[in-house]
């Protein structure tokens, strides 16, 4: 079964449980059935110019994976709309994408007022308006021949750093592929239960878990929006042995209070990026279930898949074609070289971007051939815009993104292995690296940190760390009590770049030559940020464009809270 379509039409007469929402269950057969009945009513709805496009502003409500089995019998594509635009923004992402239709819930209303949306039709679930939009086609069999599979599916939006979002293409014949090889890697069974907890607009929770699972016949069970106080709740409720996560979702976990319930569950996998080693270890400790942690470009443009043996702190080894160019002349950098200790010794040449010059699956951007351009080169190479290292056995190691890059002292420096020192340190309940300016040149390393800090044991800790390297000690730290994420769980690094030193959280400080750290001053923040506007250091509350922290004293941040909060 080469399409997406094809996957879902042979659960017809499937009368086994299929998805779990709440108190509702619906089987494999209804699944498919309701399906139908959409794709019936977007053969009605959908101009038949132009592109078959519909965004789904939704929550993780059944209507998603519905409409995006709709969408695969109907031969559209689905865009996902991320609640946490506002505005101009949200109107921009729906307009790029060329969505005909908008499919809605009444919560999200709000956001769609006084937007200008040309051309849009809004469909909005759990109405009487929409049940009788429904009802004719009560009859519906799924019909998966007007399907191919290089049909386009998702649309799906990176979230990257700077500009806006780039909606990327996936067709079903891509998601089909991924979702069999995903379900063949780990073995997925027909009696599991795939838990998706990540939001369904973004590819994570689409590629990796609902897809497999429809591969293999496998059931989802869906949480509207993510919650780290209900995930143990929710596993054994619907007795889940599958998830995915992406940012920090693994930490907000963790964070939550050990109790001597925490292996009663049946969950054996979670499979991912960006836990870190120190918390897929404590994990697996704590609850019995393994993290596999895999690299996957969002585009699907490379990929690295662990397998036994691969080092800790690596995400697998090069396969044919990967490859780590210094960015700036192209040539291939030489392998990483690392004391007894795993520090590494020459992340100046070491540390480049990941390029795929072999075959690769990325499908291009919706109308944007300048960000596609950039990704694949005029050669057919790929660059994947991360940074990573290689050992000599050929193991890659995720350094960060290109943006994550720091220059100090005219040493290069990756965030990522910072991040992975500093996230030893046993007050950290998350940490976060990026580069402030220098106000002579070049950068300073800054970190935040929430969780609890004192900073005479910080610098203790820092000495006591064999693989700090001598440039990788923070100028500064920043103490927040919840760590600002978007709305995928990432660390919201633009905002916390953009702040820097001026922000409204305390900031402590480790002036040259001094080797203990103090409060930043408002004079010294202003000498270091050049005049940078922001609000006052260490004053409570909210800028206008500021993260969604607060603080409890200038040296201590309670471990709590760490439920994402998204702007």
């Amino acid at each position: 079964m080469e399409s997406v379509a094809e996957l879902l039409a042979v659960r017809w007469d499937d009368h086994r449980p299929g998805l779990w929402f709440e108190d509702l269950v619906l089987s494999h057969h209804e699944i498919a059935a309701g399906a139908a009945a959409r794709a019936a009513l977007l053969a009605e709805l959908l101009p038949r110019e132009g592109p078959a496009h519909l965004g789904a502003l939704l929550d993780n409500t059944p209507e998603f994976p519905l409409w995006l089995s709709a969408a695969a019998l109907a031969g559209a594509a689905v865009a996902g709309i991320n609640p946490t635009r506002r505005g101009p923004e949200l109107a921009r992402d729906i307009l790029h994408t060329e969505c005909r239709l908008l499919i809605t819930e009444p919560a999200h209303l709000s956001l769609l007022r006084g937007l200008d949306l040309p051309g849009v039709r809004l469909l909005i679930t759990g109405t009487e308006e929409y049940d009788a939009l429904l009802a004719p086609y009560a009859d519906a069999r799924p019909d998966p021949s007007r399907a191919r599979p290089a049909d386009p599916l998702l649309l799906y939006f990176t979230s990257g750093s700077t500009g806006a979002p780039k909606a990327a293409i996936c067709t079903q014949g891509r998601l089909a592929a991924a979702g069999r090889s995903l379900a063949g890697q780990f073995s997925v069974r027909p009696d599991d239960v795939h838990y998706v907890c990540m939001p369904m607009f973004h590819g994570n929770a689409v590629i990796a878990d609902w897809a497999p699972a429809l591969a293999a016949g496998a059931g989802v069970a869906l949480r509207r929006r993510f919650s780290a106080s209900r995930f143990l709740a929710d596993v054994r409720r619907y007795r889940a042995t599958y998830f995915t996560y992406v940012g920090r979702a693994i930490q907000y976990v963790l964070a939550t209070e050990p109790g001597p319930e925490d292996r009663d569950h049946v969950l054996r996998l979670g499979f991912g990026t960006e836990a870190g080693a120190v918390d897929a270890a404590t994990f697996e400790r704590r609850f019995g279930v393994r993290l596999v942690e895999g690299y996957g470009s969002s585009e699907g443009g490379a990929a690295v898949q662990w397998s036994p043996g691969t080092p800790t702190g690596a995400v697998g080894r090069a396969v044919p074609g990967l490859v780590v160019l210094d960015p700036e002349t192209g040539a291939e950098c030489p392998p990483a070289v690392l004391d007894a200790s795993g520090r590494l010794l020459n992340g100046d040449e070491a540390i480049g971007e990941l390029v795929n010059r072999g075959p690769n699956p990325f499908e291009g951007y919706w109308r944007n051939p300048a960000a596609e351009a950039e990704r694949r080169r005029a050669d057919g190479e790929y660059w994947t815009g991360d940074l990573f290292y290689r050992d000599p056995d050929g193991f890659l190691y995720f350094a960060g993104r290109t943006d994550d890059r720091l220059r100090v002292d005219s040493e290069n420096l990756a965030a990522a292995m910072i991040e992975n020192i500093l996230a030893r340190y046993e007050g950290a309940a998350a940490v976060a690296v990026y580069a402030v300016p220098d106000p002579v040149t070049g950068d300073q390393v800054m970190a935040t940190l929430a969780g609890t800090f004192d900073p005479l044991g910080f610098a203790e800790f820092l000495l006591a760390q064999p693989d700090l390297g001598t440039k990788m000690a923070p100028r500064f730290v920043r103490v927040v009590e919840r760590m600002p994420v978007t709305a995928t769980n990432k660390i919201h690094r633009a905002l916390l770049r953009r702040e820097g030193v001026r922000c409204a959280d305390p900031v402590w400080w480790r002036p040259p030559g001094e080797s203990v750290y103090r409060r930043l001053t408002e004079r010294e923040a202003a000498e270091q940020a050049g005049g940078q506007v922001g609000g006052r250091v260490g004053e409570a509350g909210e800028q206008a464009e500021g993260p969604l922290v607060s603080t409890r004293g200038p040296s201590s941040v309670r471990r709590q809270g760490l439920e994402p909060r998204t702007r």
